[in-house]
């Protein structure tokens, strides 16, 4: 995953919506956090596509599949179910085919990156984003401590601590208090999605170009 190419069109983004949106000069921060954790708590929207805590349920696979209608299609009044009656139709974005296919889990978890990546530039921790492949080896090996519920819950403690204590001077492997607990947040995230279900860094980072296409065309909409 390129965290470069990332943060820049994460910074590219969060500045258009700063000017359109009459924000100068405000600092954002906890509404960001705010966000990010109301996406985690949602995490629930990831969590409820992931299903691996309803332990009351006898449906727990991940929603990785979900086809719909072309957006673009609908507006002009076709879908599956109302097809053009020329043979030759053509849509750039679903290749004619009135449907596109998605993947819940996968966007849901891309929602949340935009606000770590937001989160970094704005705090100016951008190299604590940069974690080693070998961080991740005796996790892989050993498994999340209390399942994918301990490594969620875990996440949302860490980044409730990155932005709401206050650093005491203490230094954690050459970190700050809060430095050490965003680098945590982020890790974990990582973890969750990489080893808890799969994800390679290359699906991540081609889901968060897609989302970030339909985050400019929302602010060109008004939304």
């Amino acid at each position: 995953m390129n965290l470069s190419k990332l943060f820049e069109l994460q910074r590219q983004l969060d500045e258009r919506i700063i000017k359109e949106k009459g924000l100068e000069g405000q600092d954002l921060t906890l509404n960001t956090v705010t966000a990010l954790i109301v996406e985690l708590v949602e995490l629930g929207e990831f969590a409820n596509e992931a299903r691996w805590f309803k332990h009351w349920s006898n449906d727990r696979k991940p929603r990785i599949f979900k086809r719909e209608n072309c957006p673009d299609c609908l507006k002009k009044g076709f879908s599956r179910y109302n097809p053009p009656k020329e043979d030759d139709y053509w849509c750039e974005t679903c290749a004619g085919s009135l449907v596109i296919d998605k993947n819940p889990l996968l966007e849901e978890y891309v929602d949340c990156l935009h606000f770590f990546l937001s989160l970094a530039n704005s705090k100016g921790w951008n190299e604590l984003m940069y974690l080693p492949e070998e961080a991740f080896h005796d996790l892989k090996e050993k498994g999340f401590e209390g399942g994918l519920s301990g490594a969620f819950i875990e996440t949302i403690h860490h980044l409730t601590n990155a932005f709401i204590k206050r650093d005491n001077g203490e230094r954690i492997a050459g970190l700050t208090f809060t430095q050490f607990s965003f680098r945590s947040a982020w890790f974990l995230f990582i973890a969750i999605g990489t080893i808890g279900f799969n994800l390679t860094l290359e699906q991540i980072e081609e889901a968060y170009l897609r989302k970030n296409a339909v985050n400019h065309q929302r602010q060109e909409s008004g939304y």
